[in-house]
């Protein structure tokens, strides 16, 4: 590895550890901890003295809760907007090789679009996400009944997850990049779910180009937590058409089969199938060969290395405008998702999203966890423990 880049990756995991020292604690320390800046990069102090301040934007109500749209810009112009309903990404506008920006999550113009029930557009979902079967699980002897929103099975915490409520949301100025921290109480027993669970999540917006995630939970009795980021990628810009050229790598050489969509416990080798992205190749290119309809990927892949230790996910590659995403992060298990439900019904600022307009790369616990003996330790949380999650993305061009 070059020594640039050794220095580049050094800087953000000290940011990391700063930032997520943060997370943890009631109040922010003044600095973060001393480090070497790489050749040629902007000291934090300037960086920071060189950005807009994060701004803040009444965006509704519900149920009496104020609804915000928050405004973040690194020093590099880098540009990211958050909402409270939800913890959700709404805008990420970033260069293409010619340093044109452009939004490259897909979502809505407004708070209403939100409400109206679609596809979890660039939300934390939660209190588990992806699908449980048969929408219950059973803890220390105890059965516990879920809310059945995906036919028979349990999706993304239930009717009202994560994504449908207000969180509580605090802008913070660090030396990384602007950032905003968010918390929410589930309490014990909503959406069926045991233990009152404290979430919290942290989106900032490195001067590195990088949107890092970082996300904690504590419970107040055992219960079960996976919590997830969709984001839904689109790198020639939310409005470009279809991901079906992005060239996609997965490092990943297994998958977890399910039936039909919900993980049994079987582990799969990739080699010979349309899910093998262990070499770059165009996500249309398999896509026809997968089963079921409609065509297309939302499976769970094993990421390879040691699980919860941060190591590469995926390399993601937009071949006309040169946008290219690399994801990191610490989950045992990354969910694709090519978008096959979208059907061009749906408006989302100003344009019709086609089917296959986006891909997800959300980061997880294996979905249906909890069903199965050798997983279910992923996902349980008792009192005392810390649910942690994190995840980088890093934006460059080719």
């Amino acid at each position: 590895m070059a020594s640039s880049a050794i220095g580049a990756r050094a800087s953000t995991v000290l940011a990391w550890l700063w930032l997520t020292a943060c997370s943890s604690a009631s109040t922010s320390p003044a600095s973060a901890p001393p480090s070497t800046p790489e050749p040629g990069a902007v000291a934090a102090g300037s960086a920071a003295s060189a950005r807009p301040p994060i701004e803040r934007k009444a965006w509704g109500q519900i149920d009496g809760q104020q609804v915000d749209l928050f405004t973040l810009t690194n020093a590099s112009g880098l540009v990211l907007k958050v909402t409270n309903y939800g913890a959700t990404v709404t805008e990420l506008h970033v260069p293409d090789r010619d340093g044109k920006l452009a939004d490259v999550v897909l979502g809505f113009d407004d708070l209403a679009g939100y409400q109206q029930g679609g596809p979890y557009f660039g939300a934390i979902v939660g209190r588990v996400a992806n699908r449980i079967r048969g929408a219950k699980l059973t803890l220390e002897g105890k059965s516990y009944q879920l809310a059945a929103n995906n036919g028979p099975n349990t999706l993304h915490g239930g009717v009202r997850g994560f994504d449908k409520v207000v969180w509580s949301a605090e802008p913070q100025d660090t030396p990384a990049g602007p950032a905003l921290a968010l918390t929410y109480v589930s309490k014990d027993g909503e959406e069926g779910y045991p233990g009152a669970l404290s979430a919290s999540v942290t989106y900032t917006l490195t001067d590195r180009k990088e949107l890092l995630v970082s996300m904690r939970a504590t419970t107040s009795a055992p219960t079960i937590v996976n919590l997830a980021h969709q984001g839904y990628w689109n790198l020639g810009g939310h409005d470009s058409g279809t991901i079906l050229e992005h060239e996609l790598t997965l490092y990943a050489d297994q998958y977890t089969p399910g039936d039909p969509q919900v993980p049994t416990g079987v582990v799969a080798p990739v080699a010979g199938t349309p899910y093998d992205f262990t070499q770059p190749k165009p996500v249309g290119r398999e896509l026809g060969a997968t089963p079921g309809s409609p065509k297309g990927y939302d499976h769970n892949f094993v990421v390879k290395g040691e699980p919860y230790a941060l190591r590469p996910v995926a390399r993601l590659r937009d071949p006309k405008s040169g946008r290219v995403l690399t994801l990191e992060a610490d989950q045992p298990g990354v969910q694709l998702y090519s978008g096959n439900y979208l059907d061009g019904k749906l408006t989302g600022k100003g344009v019709s999203y086609p089917q296959y307009g986006g891909l997800c790369l959300e980061t997880q616990r294996f979905p249906n966890a909890i069903d199965v003996p050798a997983w279910a330790d992923q996902v349980i949380l008792k009192p005392g423990q810390t649910y942690r999650h994190e995840m980088i993305h890093r934006f460059t061009v080719e």
